[in-house]
């Protein structure tokens, strides 16, 4: 079925090095000695090389200072490190009841076993040609001059495909870029690349940021654009103009992931499923292959295509082949999936989508779903929702069982002079619904962390403040008083004064002035303290959650959206819940649609033991359910 479904482009053409000829036949035996010698050394140095170096396709430049001291970038090429010697083996599709043991088996011992399936594929379709892409007048269409499009499987006809994969678009080439699009009638544009990584160039911006800008003879016209966390959307209008005067326009979506790191694969595929799930929801049936592209067209590309297409498999044949089908599309375009954690990532994200599927839910559906989760009984005479939340816990990261954070998104302190370890806070950038590091959440401030604390609200620049616990519960000290009740209060390097309070029905909100002393500056941070959070157990109703997330959005708006941080005693129940339902409101209120299951699940992967407890969780889509019921008539709040 395979080649039914794919397309696969390289619309920019590059120079391809030629095959080197063979020599005469005679040959002087020490000659041929010494030539097998050091065709021995260089296959050592080869195979050497293969395991010092990193396992990634890696990006390199040729700069040439000029005298103004700038760079001229010569040349850049990916480079295709040499494969380790593997015997060539055959790997079979795998059952989806069997998809768990055999990721857990490959990841075993480091991914010794991806790297070994990785290293049998085939680099290279062997009928395959270069021929077009070698011509001379194609040669400054190319990015990278080894990253090249078989002539069999190049964009040239009008069959009608799934994909066709690109690089990314150079200054010499948007104009084609745009008339393939016109012509291979393609509604989707899928971009897995930044236009700068590491302070190089990955691709052109290859649309106008606002207005309108003619590439060739096509016009492209900006209509929207939306940002979220992983990714943005931009629509674009285009119109075809020559002689005869323009054509109908039509409407392409361009869907720009950006959380796919400089180096290596994303931390969780849980913002590609979703970004892959937005576009099957924006592409029309009747348009012509979506266009995916990355900077060589190859690696994420390739990672892209694969993911989509087996969980394609997954619904129709209940099993994925993914060596197979890798091996299959390599036919069509050289080098897709570049290096084995690339292809490690296309089982984790393929083992995700199995065992936790969609969870997605539109509001209409909500009440329903919320009535089958409290009256459902599950295995073990279990609730629906005790089920759900079970499998969220059991998902928990080895090693997470303290409240320790994890250094890849850990709030640091500059150090202060002379003393070692001030760095350090407990405290972790967690990830709003459009902006990355939009939270922080810690734990209370204890009387010696309190400098600790304003000192990470200066740094970071925060204006927003939000307590969920009180000072004292079940008689107990929870957070020490870091704020004066009237006048001001030293902290060490910085000094905090109480500028004004009010009591609202839920929540007491402080205005407060941060000052470092040292440098006579200040800075205004707004204090919201929520009442009516026992330690155990929830609040008694929503609508008080729902008024302080407003409240803060409110002054997110009016300040600049630094980080807002959050914290309860233990900086992780309340905490979550709190940051979990911010997220979910807000995308309910742009998208009609919540993910209570993935979103608290990818705050556990920022932070451990966000929210905490299953009534916690229950809390969750009572909220929203709250919410949908006071703003019932559905166009108020989208």
């Amino acid at each position: 079925m395979w080649k039914h479904v794919f397309f696969f482009l390289n619309f920019d053409f590059v120079l391809c090095q030629g095959n080197p000829t063979h020599q005469g036949a005679h040959v002087l035996p020490s000659t041929l000695i010494l030539s097998l010698v050091l065709i021995f050394v260089v296959l050592l140095t080869i195979y050497c090389l293969r395991f010092k170096n990193h396992r990634k396709a890696l990006v390199t430049s040729v700069d040439k200072k000029l005298p103004n001291g700038f760079l001229e970038e010569q040349e850049q090429r990916v480079v295709l490190l040499p494969r380790s010697p593997s015997l060539s083996k055959r790997y079979f599709p795998i059952p989806l009841d069997a998809l768990e043991e055999e990721y857990r088996a490959r990841s075993a011992d480091d991914g010794k076993l991806f790297r070994e399936e990785f290293n049998s594929l085939p680099c290279y379709y062997r009928h395959g040609s270069f021929e077009e892409a070698s011509k001379e007048h194609n040669r400054d269409k190319n990015r990278y001059p080894n990253i090249l499009p078989y002539d069999h499987s190049r964009v040239h006809n009008c069959l009608i495909k799934k994909f066709i994969a690109a690089q990314g678009p150079k200054l010499e080439t948007v104009a084609d870029f745009w008339r393939m699009i016109w012509e291979q009638k393609t509604a989707t544009i899928v971009m897995l690349t930044n236009l700068k990584e590491r302070k190089e160039d990955k691709c052109f911006q290859y649309w106008p940021e606002k207005g309108c800008w003619m590439y060739g003879n096509i016009r492209v016209a900006m209509e929207d654009v939306t940002v979220l966390v992983d990714y943005t959307v931009r629509k674009f209008c285009l119109q075809y103009q020559d002689s005869d005067g323009p054509r109908a326009p039509c409407l392409v979506t361009q869907l720009h992931f950006t959380s796919w790191p400089d180096f290596g694969v994303p931390f969780s595929p849980i913002g590609m499923l979703k970004f892959l799930k937005k576009v099957k929801a924006v592409n029309p049936p009747y348009a012509g292959p979506i266009v995916v592209h990355c900077s060589a067209g190859v690696g994420r590309t390739g990672t892209f295509i694969v993911i989509d297409s087996m969980i394609d498999m997954m619904h129709t044949e209940q099993r994925v082949d993914v060596f197979g089908f890798v091996s299959r599309i390599r036919e069509q375009r050289c080098q897709l999936i570049q290096t084995d954690m690339q292809y490690s990532f296309i089982y984790q994200a393929l083992l995700e989508y199995y065992l936790y599927g969609d969870t997605e839910l539109d509001v209409c559906s909500l009440e329903g779903h919320l009535h089958g989760l409290h009256n459902t009984r599950a295995p073990h005479d279990r609730l629906g929702l005790e089920e759900e939340f079970r499998v969220l816990h059991s998902n928990l990261r080895s090693g997470a069982s303290s409240f320790g954070i994890d250094d890849f998104n850990r709030v640091i302190l500059s150090v202060k002079r002379g003393q070692e370890f001030t760095d350090y806070i407990n405290a972790s950038f967690i990830d709003g619904y459009r902006q990355k590091d939009y939270f922080i959440a810690t734990q209370a401030p204890l009387s010696h962390t309190a400098e600790d604390f304003w000192r990470m609200v200066w740094e970071w620049r925060c204006h927003s403040i939000v307590m969920l616990t009180e000072l004292k519960e079940r008689e107990q000290e929870k957070c020490f008083q870091y704020w004066p009740s009237e006048g001001s209060v030293t902290f060490g390097d910085y000094t905090v004064e109480l500028s004004g309070d009010s009591q609202g029905e839920t929540f007491t909100l402080k205005d407060l002035v941060l000052t470092r002393t040292a440098e006579k500056q200040s800075q205004h941070v707004r204090h919201f303290h929520f009442h009516g959070w026992p330690e155990i157990g929830i609040p008694t109703e929503g609508r008080g959650m729902i008024d302080i997330i407003a409240s803060v959005q409110r002054q997110q708006q009016q300040s600049g959206n630094r980080p807002i941080v959050v914290h309860c005693s233990a900086g992780a129940g309340r905490t979550g819940t709190f940051i979990a339902l911010s997220n979910i409101l807000e995308r309910v209120k742009a998208e009609g649609l919540l993910d209570v299951f993935q979103t608290v699940k990818s705050l556990r992967m920022q932070r451990p033991h966000m929210v905490q407890t299953v009534e916690q969780y229950d809390f969750c889509y009572r909220v929203v359910q709250d919410f949908v019921d006071i703003f019932s008539d559905y166009a108020n709040f989208k």
